[in-house]
């Protein structure tokens, strides 16, 4: 692997001055699918000889659990609402966070606050490493991590059908168009942080964690674990993030929708005639049309999403 000026080299993968192999397979990028640049994250990495034990206790995933594999997580507040989201994978001696560029800030500022006397460091490493995406790469084990020349490439870990994430230089050459993969995330009900997540209001059980693999119902307790728990046990979802089919003007996220002119829930983020909203369960089971702002919304409901089959009952998956 030659050295790029600009980029740090992953830990992982030197020792002695020499290239180890970190991972089970060491590959190239994937020539023949196109590259995507996702401007709107980027990379922070927490090391120290404390870096899992202190995330542990922060996040609803297991930090314990990432050989060779990649997990998505969240920061909650106190009393179970989110915060942010992030995919984690270890990178030798530090953990690497692919989180949101816009709140990185934030995430910092909060990780800061818990750190205490924690031996843990936190750097920022935005213009060092971007992250990327390459679509249709038939893979099927969510969350498989291989290091590739320059970084590592990631089964996305809430989807397979969401291709592969890589962790590059910054600098590296992208000529995939976002759009497409914006548009492969909405049809698969995949919420892309506060586009779809609203800060101290959202709760994770309502836009997927649970069967995209975002929390880990058998570790300790971490930030807000009570009132997560709570809404899965006691079967408290009662709305669900679900795509849409827009037939007309594309509604501004936070838009009402309804239903025979009741409220049903809120349009999130959308591309074309695509959308996610965050629809009521009594509307969704009902199977009509919406109506939002201008435009009248199809529902569908993605396989992968588990609904009970009545209200209050616990959905049937983990």
């Amino acid at each position: 692997m030659k050295r790029n000026p600009h980029y740090e080299l992953p830990q992982s993968c030197l020792y002695d001055g020499h290239w180890t192999q970190p991972f089970p397979e060491q590959t190239t990028i994937m020539a023949d699918l196109p590259l995507i640049h996702l401007p709107d994250r980027t990379i922070i990495a927490v090391s120290g000889d404390d870096r899992v034990t202190f995330l542990q206790g922060l996040v609803t995933n297991d930090v314990t659990q990432l050989d060779d594999r990649a997990v998505w997580s969240a920061l909650l507040t106190a009393q179970g609402k989110y915060l942010h989201d992030f995919i984690i994978l270890a990178d030798g001696g530090r953990l690497l966070l692919d989180v949101e560029a816009g709140r990185r800030d934030d995430l910092l500022r909060r990780l800061r606050m818990f750190r205490l006397r924690a031996k843990v460091e936190l750097t920022d490493l935005t213009g060092q490493l971007g992250v990327f995406a390459q679509l249709n790469t038939q893979d099927t084990e969510r969350g498989a991590v291989m290091a590739i020349d320059g970084g590592w490439s990631i089964v996305d870990p809430r989807h397979a059908g969401l291709g592969r994430r890589l962790i590059l230089p910054a600098d590296t050459p992208a000529a995939g168009e976002i759009a497409d993969w914006d548009r492969q995330r909405i049809s698969l009900g995949i919420p892309d942080g506060s586009r779809d997540l609203l800060p101290e209001k959202s709760i994770l059980l309502d836009n997927g964690f649970d069967e995209l693999g975002g929390v880990a119902w058998n570790k300790g307790c971490y930030v807000g674990q009570e009132l997560t728990a709570r809404t899965k046990y006691r079967g408290l979802v009662k709305k669900r993030l679900v795509p849409v089919r827009v037939a007309g003007p594309l509604p501004d996220a936070g838009t009402i929708i309804t239903r025979g002119g009741v409220d049903a829930g809120e349009i999130r983020s959308g591309r074309g005639d695509l959308a996610l909203a965050l629809i009521r369960l009594d509307a969704l089971s009902a199977g009509a049309s919406l109506a939002c702002g201008d435009a009248v919304l199809t529902p569908t409901v993605p396989s992968w999403i588990n609904l009970p089959r009545s209200e209050g009952d616990t959905p049937t998956n983990g």
